[in-house]
């Protein structure tokens, strides 16, 4: 089959590999679509933490984000999965280590990350082993472009969970990429104001375009009570933005990561009695999204700009935005 390969920082190519086999207890999916994100530029220009610390090396085939179809399975698992149209969990814990029993697989020390950890192949391929337990299956009204969404939207959710908004309340986005869209939209989905802080002027006007007028710079950031203040940005200094700008008593929400360490100040957080959360994954998001994108609450579909073949891949890595102003590119493994 063909997939994409990343050989090196930088260097790509797609190849012929040998299709999977779905081993005990997993079974093999169908891509039909696969998104792009700042891990996939990351790990291809090789900024990727993990590539420095020993749990990625080249080469590598990565897409976490993907929806398909089950083609095959493997020995113990239920043939009623076959034909069935899913997505899947990016973190695949070992299962039996304290924190993937008590619910924290997406932390285990030993797990697998489709596409990005250890070396467990990605979606950007014709094909992609997954395990039985990592499906979430997809209901007829969430397309394949939509169900290749749900894992991005499910950080969003997740987001928008640990900021713990108060009814109506006034949440600042800081970042309008796919990230701070999603959480966004399902922010907006659940009542609250939405502000969204950015750099660029087309990133704005697209947030605009989609219904999220309420758009600032650093330089036109009203003073305004933000009830909760959720970074989704690879900017470095705007965790320490966040502490400050966040009413006391209030939480900030980490979910962006930037290339170099982004620092806060402690006494911000203790002075100000505010409530730090970390997200690091979809995971426990997935259902909750699914319905969220089922219901019609949320369509994540205008934030994809264009669908492209593997072909093209290399270059939307080195950051081509030729494609529109939308933040996610798709791919059809098979186009």
């Amino acid at each position: 089959m063909r997939a994409f390969v990343i050989t090196g920082p930088g260097k790509a190519e797609v190849q012929d590999v040998k299709p999977p086999e779905a081993r005990a207890g997993e079974v093999v999916v169908d891509v039909a679509r696969a998104g792009v994100c700042g891990t996939d530029m990351e790990i291809y220009s090789g900024a990727m933490s993990y590539l420095h610390t020993g749990q990625a090396q080249y080469p590598m085939r990565i897409g976490h984000e993907w929806s398909g179809t089950v083609a095959s399975v493997g020995p113990g698992v239920d043939e009623a999965w076959l034909g069935r149209r899913v997505t899947g969990d990016t973190m695949l814990g070992c299962g039996h280590c304290a924190r993937c029993t008590s619910g924290r697989q997406h932390v285990c020390a030993d797990r697998y990350e489709i596409g990005v950890r250890n070396g467990w192949p990605g979606a950007l391929a014709e094909q992609l082993p997954v395990p039985v337990k990592a499906l979430q299956v997809l209901p007829d009204s969430v397309d394949p472009a939509a169900g290749a969404m749900v894992e991005p939207a499910g950080n969003a959710l997740r987001a928008v969970r640990g900021v713990a908004l108060p009814p109506g309340g006034r949440l600042l986005i800081l970042g309008p990429g796919a990230i701070g869209l999603l959480t966004a939209q399902v922010a907006a989905a659940q009542g609250a104001e939405v502000h969204l802080l950015g750099r660029s002027a087309t990133s704005l006007e697209f947030a605009a375009s989609i219904g999220f007028p309420r758009g600032w710079t650093t330089e036109t950031l009203p003073d305004l009570t933000w009830d909760g203040v959720i970074d989704a940005s690879n900017g470095a200094a705007l965790p320490a933005l966040a502490v400050d700008l966040v009413e006391p008593g209030r939480r900030v929400v980490f979910v962006g990561l930037s290339s170099s360490p982004s620092l806060i100040d402690s006494r911000n957080l203790a002075l100000k009695d505010v409530t730090a959360v970390g997200v690091l994954s979809a995971s426990g998001g997935f259902a909750g999204t699914v319905e969220l994108f089922a219901s019609g609450e949320v369509d994540p579909r205008p934030l994809i700009a264009a669908t492209v073949g593997l072909d093209d891949v290399a270059a939307v890595l080195a950051g081509d935005r030729s494609w529109g102003a939308a933040p996610k590119i798709h791919v059809d493994p098979r186009s």
